[in-house]
């Protein structure tokens, strides 16, 4: 991704969440020369991956395909390091933008769609070797627990979510009109390092083409502590 295209995104999801009321924590705004004063203090920060997450899933085609993320807050799943075991996000997805078939091998989250635009979310059942099964997948939304055939479109309204259990594979789709759509994600610890089993292989952090100087920095750019 050119990071004219990340500067952007950011700049789009802070109107978003600000339109819909939603206040984020002060390290939401720090820029690159902020960075630079911030000790250990703030290693939970770098070491949890807090922060701005834009990614084109390695594909170049953000419009299309990629996500744009704010993590709050996250833990570790060794309590010996940081004993949170919960995470919490913020997603955007702009009309006409999806994101990859995948499921998650232990996480288990709510998707809820904060406000904007709709949210269409395809579901099947996933095996233990990333296939993808073609059985009736049972779904948790809002308090209601039913089955759908595989393949099934569900879509979440604002207000509306959606659990995720492991191995139950999932992709997004926002329609080609009426905005961009505001997402919350509470979960257990989020570890995009071994979590993510997408059932076509893609990218996770994207490559980035440095055209101009960065408005915030990614949750894999902090520097190192140098306090």
């Amino acid at each position: 991704m050119k990071r004219s295209e990340i500067n952007h995104a950011i700049k789009r999801m802070e109107a978003l969440i600000a339109r819909h009321s939603f206040a984020l924590p002060p390290f939401a705004f720090w820029t690159p020369a902020d960075w630079a004063s911030r000790g250990s203090e703030y290693d939970e920060i770098r070491e949890n991956a807090l922060g701005w997450d834009i990614t084109d899933c390695g594909l170049g085609k953000f419009a299309e395909t990629g996500f744009a993320i704010f993590t709050i807050r996250n833990g570790q799943n060794d309590p010996a390091t940081y004993r949170k075991p919960y995470a919490e996000k913020l997603l955007m997805l702009e009309q006409g933008q999806g994101f990859p078939m995948h499921y998650h091998w232990y996480k288990m989250e709510d998707i809820i769609n904060r406000g904007g635009n709709v949210v269409r979310l395809r579901v099947y059942n996933g095996g233990s070797s990333g296939e993808r099964h073609e059985t009736d997948v049972e779904v948790s939304m809002d308090g209601r627990r039913f089955s759908v055939p595989a393949g099934t479109v569900l879509t979440l309204h604002p207000g509306e979510s959606i659990t995720m259990t492991p191995y139950l594979y999932h992709d997004f789709q926002v329609p080609e009109t009426g905005g961009p759509v505001l997402l919350g994600e509470v979960s257990m610890c989020n570890d995009d390092e071994t979590d993510n089993c997408f059932y076509e292989p893609v990218g996770r952090f994207p490559t980035i083409e440095e055209y101009e100087e960065p408005y915030r920095y990614l949750c894999n750019e902090y520097p190192s502590n140098k306090l």
